[in-house]
């Protein structure tokens, strides 16, 4: 009877990976329940929230080994680190910049229903294109100045899994802030499945780069995810798939600032 229950356990956690991991990457890992491809029911994906950090670890390493295949191959530290995001940004499809940029754009509204209506409109306006530029900028310029290979791949490891951890409590925190879409879609997660999730990511932060270095990564993306967060929670009254997004981006280059003053 225990066997049989593992079993189920280990299944389910396989299919929540599988599910999480088609999700925020482009990597063809099909549907485990079967259905198309990045379809999922109403709150599937809240259910196997806590796999994002996962995930995330998986999107660092790849990032790491193209930096430091790089910086082997002769590349500069820049050059290396412009590499290594186009690589992130391709493997994720570009869905967490697609995010940022309609949520800035959002912003410019003169009210609520205007900011949403923005931020569904496929066009990237003036304030999608600045902040995109912004955070490229600062997400190469932080991994550049890690230099090393050897200190640019923990920090990635980190940042991508603890930026994905903080869209799982965005999306306990807030409520849909409308009726359909990814962010209504994806369901509320329960405490439990938030604080698994930071658990996970706190574990990964603290193995790979020690505890003082990761209390500063997760200083630094908890703290750029809240402005996220609030600014989301004042404008719109809650999040949405966008919102998502900017909160991964922000987290991201928020725990790589972090890294690149602390180690």
């Amino acid at each position: 009877m225990s066997n049989s229950t593992g079993n189920q356990d280990l299944a389910r956690w396989f299919s929540d990976l599988r599910s999480v991991g088609a999700f925020l990457t482009i990597l063809p890992m099909g549907r485990p329940t079967g259905g198309a491809p990045n379809s999922y029911g109403r709150g599937e994906l809240a259910a196997a929230a806590w796999c994002f950090p996962i995930i995330g670890l998986l999107v660092g390493v790849a990032g790491g080994l193209v930096y430091g295949l790089a910086i082997w191959l002769g590349c500069t530290a820049w050059l290396a680190a412009t590499l290594c995001v186009a690589l992130l940004v391709l493997l994720c499809g570009g869905i967490h910049e697609d995010g940022l940029g309609d949520f800035f754009d959002g912003l410019g509204g003169t009210n609520r229903d205007r900011r949403l209506a923005i931020m569904r409109d496929s066009q990237a306006g003036n304030f999608a294109v600045v902040a995109l530029l912004l955070l490229f900028a600062g997400r190469i310029g932080a991994i550049s100045a890690l230099g090393t290979p050897e200190r640019v791949l923990p920090a990635l490891l980190v940042a991508a899994a603890v930026s994905r951890a903080a869209m799982v409590v965005v999306m306990h925190v807030l409520p849909a802030a409308r009726s359909d879409g990814l962010g209504a879609g994806a369901g509320r997660p329960v405490l439990k499945i938030v604080i698994v999730t930071v658990l996970i990511a706190a574990a990964i932060a603290v193995v790979v780069v020690g505890f003082l270095p990761a209390l500063a990564s997760l200083g630094g993306a908890a703290a750029a995810a809240a402005l996220v967060a609030a600014m989301a929670r004042n404008r719109l009254g809650g999040q949405t798939g966008d919102v998502l997004g900017a909160v991964q981006m922000t987290a991201e280059f928020g725990s790589l600032l972090a890294a690149s003053l602390m180690f």
